[in-house]
């Protein structure tokens, strides 16, 4: 297993993916800054909360930086629901946020007229189809449900970005995007039980390549 950093940005309790790693016998480090991340191995970027006080966290402790010469560089890199949308270019929350630009698309938020019935924010367990092989997917079954809470969806501007899709109240969103050694995931692995394990085990496992 490789060296992981998870970055803590102050967006959401981190202990579950700290203990996801554990599992497999990885013991993270755990950074407050860029300057505490590991300077070589993969990078686990979750977080919760909303794009704008993300995205001001995401600046003040360098993570903007790291994040893209990571990416140049090859490292794995795994973000997890608000850590997802943050790697777009732009985010329609909080009057609209410009984010990271790592993947060409945009974040927007659910609507549903005339429609009580669906809930926003989406919460709870919800199927993920697979567009195709990748090393992250390995081992799991097609359309295997993952735990969402989510208001806001990615919508990537190339489907070569897309990796896997959900279905919400007639919306098809892009659930699982990357290019390279990044990915990134809508949904919370480290709250989906056997197959979100698998799914962490998959990336510790992997060398950022898609053969």
């Amino acid at each position: 297993m490789k060296p992981v950093t998870i970055l803590d940005y102050g967006a959401g309790n981190l202990t579950s993916v700290r203990l996801a790693c554990q599992r497999f016998g990885v013991e993270p480090r755990m950074a407050t800054t860029a300057a505490e991340a590991l300077p070589e191995g993969a990078l686990i970027f979750p977080g919760d909360g909303s794009a704008k006080s993300a995205m001001a966290a995401v600046h003040a402790r360098g993570y903007d930086t790291l994040l893209k010469e990571a990416l140049a560089a090859g490292r794995p890199i795994l973000g997890i629901c608000i850590g997802m949308q943050l790697l777009f270019d732009w985010s329609g929350e909080d009057g609209g946020v410009q984010a990271l630009g790592l993947l060409p698309g945009e974040v927007r938020r659910f609507s549903f007229p005339g429609e009580p019935s669906l809930k926003i924010p989406e919460m709870g367990w919800n199927g993920v189809h697979f567009h195709r092989e990748h090393p992250l997917f390995r081992g799991i079954p097609q359309d295997t449900p993952f735990y969402f809470v989510h208001s806001y969806y990615c919508v990537p501007s190339a489907e070569a970005l897309r990796l896997g899709t959900t279905e919400y109240g007639g919306t098809h969103f892009c659930s699982v995007a990357g290019r390279g050694a990044l990915v990134a995931t809508q949904f919370h692995p480290e709250r989906s039980g056997e197959w979100g394990l698998r799914l962490f085990q998959n990336f510790l496992e992997w060398d950022g390549r898609e053969e």
